[in-house]
């Protein structure tokens, strides 16, 4: 397996060259974001987010659009919860924060390469105007600010953002988020409100009064 490494530190590039040279992959490293951008193909990139020449989240985005199997796993001192999201939205699939140990790096570049293999799909992401959802992973951002939504909370706001514009009856709602218990139309009145108070603008999920709820799509 091909491995690009894109990492502008010489002394950190090579020991983890040379590590993973010896558990039998072909490294090729980069210093740069042209450098990057104009590699052989390889079947994953380890991509530093902090690059003397461009911001490495580019580049990340630059190389999804170039290939939807190729693996990507950000590897960076950037660990705050708005850096990985960032990344994870701009096409990485994993994401490692500095410092980290061999073993768990192997072990991310192992999972993302048995995904490549298998075609396995990307994970659901939508997108409707300043919001951005990762369904598998339940994470959301406003304007590319993270926003923290409790497990029902994010559940309606997936099951209206599936229809962006469209009008998803109250019916549909409870059979997305309480398929099993059921729920009242005011428990579901109830979520709406605090979900539209954390995502900062109430108009963004419209109430269609005696049918159901819309998220505005623009």
């Amino acid at each position: 397996m091909r491995i690009l490494l894109v990492e502008d530190d010489a002394r950190v590039a090579g020991a983890m060259a040379s590590a993973l040279s010896r558990r039998g992959y072909d490294v090729e490293r980069a210093a740069t974001a042209a450098a990057a951008l104009a590699a052989a193909p390889c079947d994953l990139v380890l991509l530093d987010l902090t690059l003397p020449d461009g911001d490495g989240v580019e580049v990340c985005r630059a190389l999804r659009q170039r290939s939807a199997q190729l693996g990507i796993i950000a590897v960076t001192a950037r660990g705050e919860e708005r850096d990985r999201v960032l990344g994870l939205r701009m096409g990485a699939d994993d994401y490692v924060v500095k410092p980290f140990s061999m073993a768990e790096l192997e072990a991310r570049i192992v999972a993302v390469l048995r995904r490549a293999r298998a075609g396995a799909p990307r994970p659901e992401i939508i997108e409707v105007g300043p919001i951005w959802i990762d369904v598998a992973a339940r994470l959301v951002t406003v304007g590319g600010q993270p926003v923290t939504l409790t497990r029902k909370e994010f559940d309606i706001l997936v099951s209206v953002a599936r229809q962006p514009g469209s009008v998803v009856p109250h019916e549909r709602i409870v059979l997305d988020v309480w398929p099993t218990t059921g729920a009242a139309r005011h428990t579901v009145e109830v979520h709406v409100g605090s979900l539209r108070g954390k995502l900062g603008d109430p108009d963004l999920v419209q109430t269609v009064r005696g049918i159901g709820y819309r998220l505005r799509a623009e």
